[in-house]
C-alpha cells in the first residue's frame, strides 16, 4: 500500500473540491454551477442568515461573484428549456443535490432520520398524513402554515377547540419529506413550499429502482469524488450513511478499482483515494469558507488535513466564545490561514467583521492584504457598500488598515 505525505493528501482534497482551478474570468453561468456541483456533489442548507445563506456561499467560494438566481433556478424552478438540476433531501444534512441522485438516497442505504421520532405525535391525529397529502395534492406547492389553515377550514366540528397542536402539522410535513413522499416545490423567503415528489422529481428518475448495495456504492463513490482522499468514516459522513453499508460499499469499490487504499503520514488507519483524484503540484488562490462548506464541515477531518481546530460557536454563550458567532475560515494558497467572524448588516450596507484571527506562523501582513481583498469582493457580491473591521483578534488591526 502506498504511503503519501500530508501535503499531498491536502492538495488532493483541495483539487477534488474545486480549489485547484482559477475562478472564471467571465460572469459565471449555469455551466460553471454544474461544474461546481460535479465537484462538491451537494450543497448543505441551513436557516442561519447572519452573513449569507449556507447554500450560496460554497459556490461563491469557488466561482467568485455570481448571480444567486443561478442556484435558485437550479433548485426551485423547472421549464423545458432550463430543467430543474437540484432537489432537496436529507443527505449530509438538509441539502440540495442533483436530481439524478434521488434514487440513491431512496435505496435504503441511508440511515433512518430523526423524523422517525415524530410518529408518536402524528399518531395522535388519525388520518393526518393522508389529510396533509390531500391538501398538498390540491394546493401545492404550499407551506406548512398554509396546510394548517386548509385543514382548520375543513375539520370544523371534529371536537372542541384546536383538534391538534399546530406543530404536529409541521412534523407531519417533515415526516413525509423525510420519507420522500413530499419534496420542496419552491421556496419563498426561504420558507419551504411542499409539493408531491412526483411533481418535482422527473418520472423516469422516480421510477428507477436501486438496491441498498447499489445505492451505497453510488453514494460512497460520490463521497470519494468530492473528498479526493478520505478515511472510511469521512466517506460515511458525507451522506450520513450507516457503518455496515459503508464498509461493504468501500470493500466493493476497492475490489472494482474505484478506490485505492493508501496510507497518509500522521493519519490513523487506512485512507482511500478515488481513481479519478488528481494531485496538483501547488494550490494557489483564496476563498472564504462558510461553516457549512463541504471542505470543512467534518471538523475532525479539517483538523487532520489542515491542523486547524474549528468549532462553530453559535450555541456557545457570547462570553465563552473564542472567535465569534459565525466564523469563516480563510483559505489562502492551500492553507487555512485565518478566521473571521462575519455579519451582514443589510440596513447599514456593511459587511461587519467583529473579529479577525491569524493562524500561527503565517505572514500576517500578506494574509491581511489577501483577506481584505476577498472581504471586499464578498461585500460587493452581497450588495453591501463597505467592510468594517472590529477590534477583536490579533489580525484585526492589520486587516483594518488594508480595508481602508
Amino acid at each position: 500500500m502506498q504511503t503519501i505525505s500530508l501535503p499531498v493528501a491536502r492538495r488532493t482534497a483541495l483539487a477534488a473540491q474545486g480549489f485547484a482551478e482559477p475562478r472564471p474570468a467571465t460572469t459565471p453561468t449555469r455551466r460553471h454551477l454544474a461544474k461546481v456541483l460535479s465537484r462538491v456533489q451537494l450543497l448543505q442548507l441551513d436557516s442561519v442568515n447572519v452573513a449569507v445563506r449556507a447554500h450560496y456561499m460554497p459556490v461563491f467560494s469557488r466561482l467568485g461573484a455570481y448571480e444567486p438566481a443561478l442556484v435558485d433556478e437550479a433548485a426551485w424552478s423547472h421549464s423545458a428549456r432550463r430543467p430543474r438540476l437540484l432537489v432537496e433531501s436529507w443527505a449530509h444534512e438538509a441539502s440540495l443535490l442533483p436530481v439524478e441522485d434521488w434514487p440513491l438516497l431512496r435505496s435504503g442505504a441511508k440511515r433512518d432520520g430523526w423524523w422517525r421520532h415524530y410518529t408518536r405525535d402524528i399518531d395522535t391525529v388519525p388520518g393526518l398524513l393522508e389529510d396533509v397529502l390531500a391538501v398538498v395534492e390540491e394546493h401545492g406547492p404550499i407551506s406548512a402554515g398554509g396546510i394548517e389553515k386548509m385543514l382548520e377550514s375543513e375539520v370544523v366540528g371534529r371536537g372542541p377547540g384546536a383538534w391538534w397542536e399546530r406543530s404536529v402539522v409541521k412534523k407531519a410535513c417533515e415526516y413525509l419529506f423525510g420519507l420522500g413522499r413530499l419534496s420542496t416545490g419552491t421556496r419563498q423567503s426561504f420558507e419551504r413550499r411542499y409539493d408531491l415528489t412526483e411533481r418535482v422529481v422527473p418520472p423516469e428518475i422516480l421510477a428507477r429502482q436501486v438496491s441498498v448495495a447499489e445505492g451505497a456504492r453510488g453514494l460512497i463513490d460520490r463521497s470519494a469524488r468530492a473528498l479526493g482522499i478520505a478515511t472510511e468514516t469521512d466517506l460515511r459522513d458525507y451522506y450520513r450513511l450507516g457503518p455496515d453499508v459503508t464498509r461493504q460499499a468501500v470493500g466493493e469499490l476497492v475490489e472494482a478499482g474505484t478506490l485505492e487504499p493508501v496510507g497518509v503520514r500522521g493519519w490513523r488507519g487506512v485512507a482511500y483515494r478515488h481513481q479519478d483524484a488528481r494531485t496538483p503540484r501547488t494550490v494557489t488562490g483564496r476563498a472564504l469558507l462558510c461553516p457549512f462548506d463541504p471542505l470543512i464541515w467534518e471538523r475532525g477531518r479539517t483538523e487532520r488535513l489542515f491542523g486547524f481546530r474549528y468549532r462553530i460557536e453559535i450555541y456557545v454563550p457570547e462570553a465563552k466564545r473564542v472567535h465569534g458567532y459565525y466564523v469563516f475560515p480563510f483559505l489562502l494558497d492551500g492553507a487555512l490561514s485565518a478566521r473571521v467572524d462575519l455579519k451582514s448588516d443589510r440596513v447599514a450596507g456593511v459587511l461587519r467583521v467583529p473579529g479577525a484571527f491569524a493562524e500561527p506562523e503565517v505572514d500576517s501582513a500578506r494574509v491581511a492584504a489577501e483577506l481584505a481583498g476577498e472581504l471586499k469582493q464578498m461585500a460587493s457580491w452581497l450588495g453591501l457598500d463597505r467592510v468594517e473591521v472590529g477590534e477583536r483578534g490579533d489580525l484585526a488591526a492589520a486587516l483594518r488598515r488594508e480595508v481602508g
